[in-house]
């Protein structure tokens, strides 16, 4: 009923723009969605994957209804040796199992389900584009009428110069190509920036390998200049402990020897005179000799 008043709508349409436009003639022209779609690329790949998907989701009914129906078949088998509780506790599961695989087959091909959603989703995208090419077209070419050949608009006859579906299709390709080539640009643009990167990279790893080996050779140079200061520092921490040992070794004689003066005792001791052999003046400390 639908077509035959869209089909009347159309021809009374076309009959107002002819009377109309009767001095240059009325351009009609129509497109195939169908060939269109088989033709798009994008649309064949997405398909492929949308019935991989449904093979799946029919592979799940399958199993869930020959679960449901083995568990039938075991209550019948098994019927007369369960009570009439056990009876109707099986029937429940079976049933629930049974809802379970309906909901799950609504829920995947029902009229909402994610088949004609997805089918939607795949296709829309391109109906659009079609539509806008559509337009272009008309404008361009000046046809009065498009028609969609696939649709529920009964055409008798449709003569294929009229057919404007290869036109749509190449606008496609065409549109699809510049964003291939905007995609494979960005691709490019992006592996050289990561390329500039990976680069920078390794010149920074270079420079920070530069500077650490030249901060190793300063340090090792301060670590020599420090050993050869602490070395001659201590050098000379020995040669003044030294000296200073013989001064208060020379100091405590001369104590010594006063005390002996004052005690009347002889100084050197002989048990030093003998060892020593010195040639100072004896009962003097060394250094403190006769002129």
């Amino acid at each position: 009923m639908k077509t035959k008043q869209f089909l009347l709508l159309a021809i009374t349409l076309m009959t107002v723009t002819f009377a109309a436009q009767a001095q240059r003639g009325v351009r009609i022209g129509y497109i195939d969605m169908e060939y269109i779609l088989e033709n798009v690329p994008e649309y064949k790949e997405a398909s492929t994957q949308l019935d991989g998907k449904v093979q799946r989701w029919k592979s799940d009914i399958e199993k869930k209804q020959k679960e449901v129906d083995l568990m039938k078949l075991n209550l019948t088998n098994e019927r007369v040796l369960l009570t009439k509780e056990l009876i109707e506790e099986r029937e429940e599961e079976i049933k629930i199992k049974d809802d379970e695989m309906i909901k799950y087959q609504q829920d995947r091909f029902g009229p909402g389900g994610d088949l004609v959603i997805q089918r939607r989703q795949l296709v829309q995208p391109i109906q659009d584009q079609v539509f806008n090419i559509v337009q272009e077209v008309a404008e361009g070419k000046k046809y009065d009428f498009i028609f969609d050949k696939s649709a529920d608009v009964v055409m008798l006859f449709a003569a294929e110069r009229n057919d404007i579906s290869d036109i749509v299709l190449r606008s496609i390709n065409r549109a699809e190509k510049r964003k291939e080539a905007v995609n494979k640009r960005e691709k490019r643009e992006i592996q050289q920036r990561d390329d500039l990167s990976m680069e920078e990279d390794k010149e920074v790893t270079k420079r920070e390998v530069e500077n650490e080996a030249k901060k190793s050779a300063r340090q090792q140079i301060m670590d020599e200049r420090k050993r050869e200061r602490d070395s001659i520092r201590a050098a000379k921490k020995a040669e003044y402990d030294a000296k200073r040992a013989r001064l208060l070794a020379k100091r405590q004689r001369v104590r010594d020897s006063i005390k002996a003066v004052r005690a009347g005792q002889p100084w050197p001791p002989e048990s030093n005179t003998n060892s020593e052999g010195g040639n100072g003046a004896p009962g003097l400390p060394d250094g403190e000799g006769g002129n």
